[in-house]
């Protein structure tokens, strides 16, 4: 079994995570490190953030450790909120303020009816002490909706609609999101290469 660490104390992202790795991962998470300060996100792409989780995690465990940065991009809002998607609205903002504050600045910024164009991209990086051995991306395009639609996902998926769906991610049960989400596509890649090594 691979033992991995996620540089995340998001629950969120590390039940999807092990629910698309599988039983051949051995996964946990920083909630389990509560000792381990929290990693400043200072890159200027997901790829860099995700970089800098990794490497720093990778210092201090055993374990090859993945970091994460995902995100969306609104192309209404030239690629906002992008790296900032988790605190778009300020520090501390819940996922419903980044969803208020997104779907307000489109309110003012457009007075088409043409939904806007959107894409969620996740970047993976994985390190080993203090190296990075492996960088993954995934990405689905969508449209943003008017107004939060399901009770599924979290951050964005209440607005956010696939390319080719009726359902906004939050609509879609886990398992029909894990088989097309940014994440889940990036996490099959990291898995293929990873399969390959055990």
């Amino acid at each position: 079994m691979f033992q991995l660490l996620l540089a995340t104390r998001n629950s969120h992202k590390t039940r999807e995570f092990a629910q698309i790795l599988g039983d051949e991962f051995a996964l946990r998470d920083l909630t389990s490190a509560p000792g381990f300060g929290e990693i400043e996100e200072t890159g200027a792409t997901f790829e860099e953030n995700a970089i800098l989780k990794a490497v720093a995690a990778s210092k201090h465990f055993a374990e090859t450790v993945v970091g994460d940065d995902s995100g969306l991009e609104v192309d209404a809002l030239k690629g906002a909120p992008g790296i900032f998607s988790a605190r778009y609205a300020g520090a501390g903002a819940t996922d419903a303020d980044n969803v208020a504050k997104l779907l307000a600045e489109l309110r003012a910024g457009n007075s088409n009816a043409v939904p806007p164009s959107a894409r969620f991209r996740c970047a993976l990086a994985l390190a080993r002490a203090g190296k990075v051995i492996g960088v993954f991306e995934g990405v689905v395009e969508g449209t943003i909706v008017s107004a939060p639609r399901g009770a599924e996902g979290f951050g964005y998926d209440p607005i956010f609609q696939p390319l080719g769906f009726d359902q906004t991610f939050a609509e879609l049960s886990a398992s029909e999101k894990n088989k097309i989400s940014h994440r889940a596509r990036a996490i099959r890649s990291l898995r293929t290469a990873l399969i390959s090594k055990l």
